[in-house]
This record gives C-alpha cells, structure tokens and sequence, in this order.
C-alpha cells in the first residue's frame, strides 16, 4: 500500500506494520498517524515504546517490550527506527522477532526505510510477505505534487502552475521542499518560479554558507568577518541570503537530531562534522534554531525590520548572536 492510501483511507492496523521506501518524511508521518490511530493522546506515553535498531544490543529489549500488557488500552505499539541500518546478525534476529508478533496481540512497527524491492539489504517487508502490513514511504512525482499541495495550503500561501511541477519533477526529498516552502511562503504573495530560483542561487553562494557554517560550528569569529564581508560588498542583499543560509543550517541540524535523521545525499558530506553537533544541540533547540531564521527572513519581507541597511546588518547580528549563544 501506498503512503498516501494508508494515510487517506485508514485501513485496520493488524499486528504487524513494516513501514518501507526511502522517504524519511512521508515515512515519519504514517508512523505518527499510526500511533494517533492506535492509542489516545492521555495514555499514548505509557503504551508506545520507540528504539532505534543502533540503541539496542539485541532483540531482547524489543521482545520484553512487544510482550507486555498495555495500560488502559486495547494493546501496546512498539516501534522500531531505522531497521535499515542494522547489520546482518541483528537483522536476522529483528525478522524473527517479527515473525513470531505477526499474530501478537501488541503492535510491532518497523520503520526499514528501504525501497521495496531493494536487494541489499532485502527489505524485511518482503521477507515478511502477507504478514506484515507493507506501507511504501517511496517519493515520485505524484506525492511531490500533493505533498507540495498541503504544505502551501497549510501555510496559506499559493505558487504559480510553474513552481508546482518544478517541485514535482525535481528530485528533492519532501524535507528540503518542505524548507524551501516555508522560507518562500513568507513572502507574502504567490510564489513564483524566479522566487524558488532565487532560493536555490542564495543556497549555493559560497560565503553565506560559510557563514552558516562557522556559526554553527562555534566559530564564531571567523562567522562574523564572512558576515561583515557579505555587508560590505552588497549591502541591499546580504541580509536574506545570509538568513536563509542559517534557516537551512538549522534544517539540517534538526533533521540529524530527529530519531535515526540522515542528511540528504547532497549534504552527506557534512555528516562527520554536524552529526555531533545535533547530537549535543538536540531537535528541540535545533528546531528553535530554524525556525529563529525564518522569523528574520519574515521581518524582512514584511518591511518590520526596517529598511535602512543598518537595521539589516543588525537584525543578522543579533538573530546569530541568539542562535549562538543558546
């Protein structure tokens, strides 16, 4: 089953759910819907368990946990992250342990975030066959489109025809359309496709990503010389690439933060750097963090952060002095 049919026509959840493709975003949504479904909000904390494969040692933990008794509720959900990271042995172990609670009374999920059909590894869904309920997390141009869709309606925003199928064809994960639309919907109008264009050149400026970069990382002075250097060779147009520079860098720190987050593959050669940041800044701050940027970069659209260059130059100051001293 599709992501969308699963999440659209809410079919009965069996005992067995092994959640498949390679979209981490999509993916994280039928898992939440799932949890929604299965347990109310008041006794969710106490029936659903979440491990990532990586923090267990064996399947003995899952098994202790998938073979409780729920509290208050009709039966426990236990979820299981990143199963496509587990090595061959630890596998094995996690694909008879599912085997056994197909017909449980508790709910295991898996979240193997594999293609279907992959054969290296082979995706547990296939192994499982008619016992597991497959739901595929995989992104085509369709689910780009509706995906585009419910964001810009949630945003309460609208695209020309032209940025709706240039997303759609694109090959962007749902994370980073996601960013990209959160930033653009702040300009208060419809988005047009020079808009996304312009998104896209400010992100491979060289120096605002720098910029980003160091600031993050905790250089702080050299962070603060690329800053005065952007200002002072285009003062009208440095405040908002230097922003959105920062909103993606928070992105991508809150994406590594989540629960088994990877990067995108463009971006993975910046996981031996970030991947202990967002492990010591955490999802909530990192999410703080994003969402401080696009606050800036909406001042400025907006006209509240004033015109006069100076006023630019420091909301960019204090917006990273916030960001760096949280």
């Amino acid at each position: 089953m599709k992501a969308y049919d699963f999440l659209d026509t809410a079919p009965k959840i069996g005992a067995l759910v092994a959640i498949e493709g390679t979209d981490r975003l999509l993916a994280e949504r039928v898992r939440d819907a799932i949890v929604a479904r299965e347990l109310p909000e008041d006794i969710r904390a106490l029936n659903c368990s979440s491990v990532t494969i990586e923090s267990v040692d064996d399947c003995a933990q899952i098994e202790e946990a998938i073979s409780a008794m729920p509290f208050l509720a009709t039966r426990r959900v236990v979820i299981v992250n990143d199963a496509q990271n587990a090595k061959a042995a630890p596998r094995r172990a996690l694909l008879e342990l599912a085997q056994r609670c197909a017909e449980g009374e508790n709910l295991l999920v898996l979240c193997d975030l594999v293609a279907p059909r992959s054969t290296r590894p082979v995706s547990l869904g296939s192994q499982l066959g008619r016992s597991a309920q497959r739901i595929d997390c995989s992104v085509n141009e369709d689910v780009r489109a509706r995906f585009v869709s419910e964001e810009l309606a949630a945003a309460g925003a609208e695209a020309e025809r032209q940025v709706l199928a240039h997303l759609s064809r694109s090959e962007s994960d749902l994370a980073s359309i996601r960013n990209d639309l959160a930033k653009l919907s702040l300009l208060g109008r419809t988005i047009r496709l020079a808009d996304l264009e312009q998104e896209s050149l400010a992100v491979d400026d060289p120096k605002p990503y720098r910029f980003a970069g160091a600031l993050v990382e905790g250089r702080l002075a050299e962070a603060f010389t690329i800053l005065g250097d952007c200002f002072e060779h285009d003062p009208r147009n440095a405040a908002m690439p230097l922003l959105s520079a920062l909103a993606n860098e928070y992105a991508l720190l809150w994406e590594m933060a989540r629960p088994g987050g990877t990067l995108p593959a463009r971006m993975a050669w910046r996981e031996r750097v970030l991947r202990p940041i967002a492990r010591r800044v955490g999802e909530r701050r990192a999410r703080a963090g994003y969402e401080r940027a696009l606050r800036g970069i909406e001042s400025i659209v907006t006209g509240r952060a004033g015109s006069d260059l100076e006023d630019l130059r420091l909301l960019v100051e204090r917006t990273s002095l916030e960001l760096a001293l949280r």
